[in-house]
């Protein structure tokens, strides 16, 4: 006789699965959650959106590109939810936006419900730490098109900012500071590179301990991204900024140009920060080029934030009081001084 399960899908994983994971969604809980998981849709009280005088809502989806293979690799699941979190919210937070709500999307060759509930545990916990309640989710078995242990997350996130304290290029001006802030690694973006250079090209083992970088291989490229919702949100609330931006897939300059107007030209020197060793370890092996690296990985800068001259000191001892190395990177100038309206040029070498 033929079942579901015969055919590759067990209801009982599934549902055992739900009941591990909800202790850790109950972490990741805000007041205005309504209801708990198990229905077919969250439920979020939107009441709290009437003190504002001119509400505008913001989203994201994204997913953790091939960092998931590293994951699977070294059998570690509870860290891969921290960089689908990092990845959702803190696009969010570049406009000035608080993220309200998550939701996540596990599709999986087989349902392990451990592995997912270590999954879900880091989702949670990264949520937790954002401020962020994780509403619901879904959780799908592929068998065929997914192998037993493949699996990949993906996820959406809602939030609000008040339409005078929106953030963006219509704020940036000649003068005002660069203030970079530390990455934790390489977060999840360009790990198709990483991967080729550092596994495939030059055969190194996930266990493999690199003195350069202090731990083994796998360790290092399993490191969570950094969240840094609160300490920009709350950078914003303090501080005069005038936008931000998420250093992600497309690098450094790339990434700052999507919030630097036509009227102005930037400038980032690479001498005021040194570049952390897995990235100058990825372009020793691979003998990738400078400009090939800053276009894929995020080089030691996870988040820029454009802030009025007179803000960038206390802008860069603020965050420093929330555990986010920063520094003043660079300055915005006039088109012509630092190049064509727009644009972002990285000038001299790393310290």
């Amino acid at each position: 006789m033929t079942d579901y399960e015969s055919a590759g899908v067990s209801i009982e994983a599934g549902d055992r699965a739900v009941e591990l994971m909800k202790q850790w969604v109950e972490k990741a809980r805000r007041p205005e959650v309504v209801g708990g998981i198990g229905g077919f849709a969250g439920l979020f009280d939107a009441s709290a959106l009437k003190s504002y005088r001119r509400p505008l809502l913001a989203t994201s989806a994204d997913g953790v590109g091939t960092k998931v293979a590293i994951a699977q690799a070294m059998d570690v699941h509870d860290t891969i939810g921290f960089d689908l979190v990092g990845m959702l919210v803190d696009d969010l937070v570049v406009c000035g936006a608080e993220p309200l709500f998550l939701t996540d999307y596990i599709a999986c060759g087989r349902v392990v419900p451990e592995r997912i509930a270590d999954i879900v545990k880091g989702i949670a916990q990264a949520c937790a730490e954002a401020g962020t309640a994780l509403l619901g989710g879904e959780t799908a078995e592929h068998p065929g098109l997914l192998d037993p242990d493949e699996y990949d997350v993906a996820g959406s996130t809602t939030g609000v900012v008040e339409a005078d304290s929106l953030l963006g290029p219509e704020r940036v001006r000649a003068g005002d500071a660069v203030v970079a802030m530390a990455s934790s690694g390489l977060h999840a973006n360009g790990y198709s590179l990483v991967r080729h250079v550092l596994l495939e090209r030059a055969g190194w083992s996930l266990d493999r301990d690199v003195p350069e970088l202090g731990r083994t291989l796998g360790a290092e490229l399993l490191t969570p991204t950094r969240l840094y919702t609160r300490p920009c949100l709350d950078l914003a609330a303090r501080t005069e900024v005038h936008a931000m931006s998420h250093i992600t897939g497309g690098g450094l300059a790339a990434n700052l140009a999507r919030v630097v107007p036509d009227d102005v030209s930037v400038r980032v020197d690479r001498s005021t920060w040194t570049r952390p060793a897995v990235f100058s370890l990825v372009a020793d092996v691979g003998d990738v080029a400078q400009a090939d690296l800053e276009q894929a990985l995020n080089i030691g800068v996870g988040m820029v934030a454009l802030v009025a001259p007179d803000a960038a000191d206390d802008a860069v001892r603020l965050l420093g009081e929330h555990g986010v190395d920063a520094w003043i990177a660079g300055d915005v100038a006039s088109p012509g001084e630092h190049g064509p309206g727009g644009s972002v040029t990285l000038v001299g070498d790393h310290a």
